[in-house]
């Protein structure tokens, strides 16, 4: 099997990178930019090797490198925005801040002849963000593309197939990204198509059950999709040895829960051990409105819920989560920044009581993990149902958490969804719901005053949850989901529409 080599160097969107090479069912993995030694790349067997972008100047000497020798291994190499920098800088180009100032956005992008731009118009559009540029080209290093701030767009040393590109082709802005991507994968590297889902799922099942053998699993079961799919996979290759707790934690959607124990218990036989858990959750939440101290008390809460369940059951060795790629990367992955923590990544106690924590779907975006679980026959309305996150409705109320904002919530979520759906305009979306926030407003209501929270709708269309576009709902159905929500639910006197993509805002509001 062809791979690819993703170097990270700290940037947001270089998961995005690998996703965009596996969507071409190529594998890509990914390995630390400044860490990873050079035996390590050769050994690796790899096809080629992208540079990803980061935040630093490659010539702050606190800055990610690698190993120059990596230029000498004969291996295509393609650097993107700060990639592109540290590739010239590695061969001995000169690297400055931006003489016309940083570029940021939609750019129009110039292109010459070029093995990289096969297929890309001489003028498109490409999404840049960088403040440095290159300003030396290395010995034996041409220039192809440009734009109007930046003489250096892209470059390329043919000879050694080195590939410099100031923008980032994985972005969907860049009109032609993939077509770039895709010259570099198959035309420069001489990969062939061979990553499927079939591969992965068969590799995991043999894996865990040679790893797992005689071992008993607890499965954090929170009812979204990433989880349901782990739980499968696992349960193909221990069976009964996995034990799926699902902790209502009274953060769920309008009967999360009844859904999805008749889905994964009734219909597919996994063992599920549901835990009303509501009281316990509250009296932690109780108090607390900062989004992050949110996050690690339901993680660490969950873990503990794991743990009586552990005794109960008996001698139960690891804990299973659905871990998934975007996790990982936005509570921080290696030099990337941390956007904010997941609570299956950055809540777990130190002190947990199990042997080691099992994550099956770490290494998979959300579209691939939706595909597992269809090919593990899961029913496509749950394998295709929308996101929700581990800590359910909690980081959906700004503010405290208290049961009447929960119910509130869950009836005003469940009447946004219920008219998007009703007509097929949630077929577009990749996430719809409702946000209950901390702002009270006045209102009117058969001539008398009343005063209550304000609700903000959001929906977002995206393909891999990296970056997404608000949803452009039509105008009717927003008003129908306004009129019922301040009509049907007490308490609540005013509906707002998110209208912002990511970035800069995240997909979920806290």
């Amino acid at each position: 099997m062809d791979k690819i080599l993703v170097l990270d160097f700290g940037g947001q969107y270089n998961l995005l990178i690998a996703r965009r090479v596996r969507a071409m069912h190529v594998y890509a993995e990914i390995l630390p930019g400044g860490t990873t030694p050079i035996e390590k790349i050769k050994e690796g067997g790899y096809r080629g090797v992208i540079f990803t972008g980061g935040p630093n100047s490659v010539y702050d000497p606190a800055s990610p490198h690698c190993d120059p020798a990596i230029l000498s291994l004969g291996i295509p190499i393609l650097g993107i925005c700060y990639g592109h920098q540290l590739l010239a800088y590695l061969a001995g180009g000169r690297i400055s801040p931006a003489g016309g100032g940083s570029e940021y956005g939609k750019t129009d992008l110039y292109v010459d002849d070029s093995e990289l731009f096969d297929g890309v118009p001489e003028a498109s559009s490409c999404f840049m963000s960088h403040t440095d540029q290159v300003v030396g080209l290395p010995d034996g290093f041409m220039t192809i593309a440009h734009t109007d701030n930046c003489p250096c767009a892209a470059m390329c040393d043919g000879r050694r197939e080195l590939y410099g590109v100031q923008f980032h082709p994985e972005v969907t802005h860049t009109a032609y990204g993939g077509t770039i991507l895709r010259n570099f994968v198959f035309n420069i590297c001489g990969c062939h198509a061979g990553w499927v889902m079939d591969d992965f799922i068969e590799s995991s099942v043999d894996r865990y059950r040679r790893e797992l053998v005689g071992k008993r699993v607890l499965l954090a079961l929170s009812g979204g999709v990433d989880s349901s799919v782990a739980a499968v996979l696992l349960h193909r290759a221990i069976g009964n040895r996995l034990f799926c707790v699902f902790v209502d934690h009274g953060l769920l959607r309008k009967d999360e829960g009844d859904r999805v124990q008749r889905a994964l218990g009734g219909k597919l036989g996994v063992n599920i051990f549901r835990v009303n858990a509501e009281e316990r959750f509250l009296d932690k939440l109780k108090g607390v409105d900062e989004p992050e101290k949110k996050r690690k008390i339901i993680g660490e809460e969950f873990v503990r819920v794991f743990e009586d369940e552990k005794r109960k059951i008996g001698n139960v060795e690891y804990l299973a989560q659905g871990t998934i790629y975007p996790d990982v990367v936005e509570s921080g992955k290696g030099d990337s920044a941390t956007i904010k923590s997941h609570h299956n990544v950055g809540g777990l106690p130190k002190d947990m009581e199990f042997e080691g924590v099992i994550e099956p779907l770490r290494d998979l975006f959300k579209d691939e993990v939706r595909e597992v679980g269809e090919k593990l026959g899961i029913p496509r309305d749950l394998v295709r149902r929308q996101p929700f996150p581990g800590p359910g409705l909690a980081v959906r109320i700004i503010g405290e958490i208290t049961k009447e904002k929960l119910e509130l919530l869950r009836e005003a979520d469940a009447i946004f969804r219920e008219e998007l759906d009703r007509e097929g305009h949630s077929a577009g979306c990749a996430q719809y719901f409702a946000v209950l926030t901390d702002t009270r407003s006045v209102g009117v209501m058969g001539d008398a005053r009343t005063y209550g929270y304000t609700v903000a709708l959001r929906a977002v269309e995206t393909d891999d949850f990296m970056t997404a576009a608000w949803a452009r709902i039509p105008y009717d159905v927003l008003e129908r989901a306004s009129s019922r929500i301040t009509n049907e639910i007490k308490g609540i006197t005013r509906v707002v529409y998110d209208i912002t993509s990511k970035p800069p805002a995240t997909v979920e509001w806290e």
